[in-house]
């Protein structure tokens, strides 16, 4: 068993999902614990600080994620901060940041998302990358998503925003999915 350290119930449904279905991994979600948040521009400082915080309770296998949406014309904004920039502006605020600036061009942006694992057997962390290239839509559409999907087009999905698509169809681009896929095949060689 491992356990995905998590207060975000679309994370962990997405989480449990692919690794149950593509690795045979169950994980268990462990909700209710306060980590504290570190400033950082990188989010694998952040993920891997969360992970050592959460060691100090718990040695067992665990892992956290961290993510974040990067628009490349912002210079990287909203990055790690995006939790933060979500709960505050919301999807229209960062549609309204980008009218003056956008014109007629796309919209360059992508998501990333950091795994921090803690290996039990090798008593040591991991970290798993993944990225979905994209674009910021003109507009939100669709209500399947959470956070900042229903604005993100990925380049491979057909011009829909991952709110547009579901959970099934989001997972076959999604920058968390790519991250997952990393510690899946982690695990299925070294094992938990």
């Amino acid at each position: 068993m491992i356990y995905f350290i998590t207060s975000n119930d679309g994370k962990f449904k997405e989480a449990k999902l692919f690794l149950r279905k593509n690795y045979n991994v169950e994980i268990e979600r462990i909700k209710g614990i306060e980590v504290p948040e570190i400033q950082s521009d990188k989010l694998e400082e952040i993920a891997e600080f969360s992970l050592n915080f959460l060691l100090q309770k718990n040695k067992a296998p665990q892992f956290v994620e961290d993510a974040g949406l990067f628009i490349e014309i912002l210079n990287g904004f909203p990055g790690p901060y995006s939790a933060y920039v979500y709960k505050t502006i919301g999807n229209q605020g960062i549609l309204n940041l980008l009218k003056p600036i956008r014109g007629n061009n796309e919209v360059k942006a992508y998501f990333k998302a950091v795994i921090a694992y803690y290996d039990f057997k090798n008593n040591k962390n991991v970290l798993f990358e993944g990225i979905s290239h994209g674009l910021i839509s003109d507009r939100i559409k669709g209500d399947k998503g959470w956070g900042f999907d229903p604005i993100f087009i990925p380049i491979e999905g057909n011009g829909m925003t991952f709110a547009e698509m579901g959970i099934e169809n989001k997972n076959k681009y999604s920058h968390r999915i790519d991250a997952l896929k990393k510690l899946g095949n982690y695990i299925k060689k070294f094992g938990v």
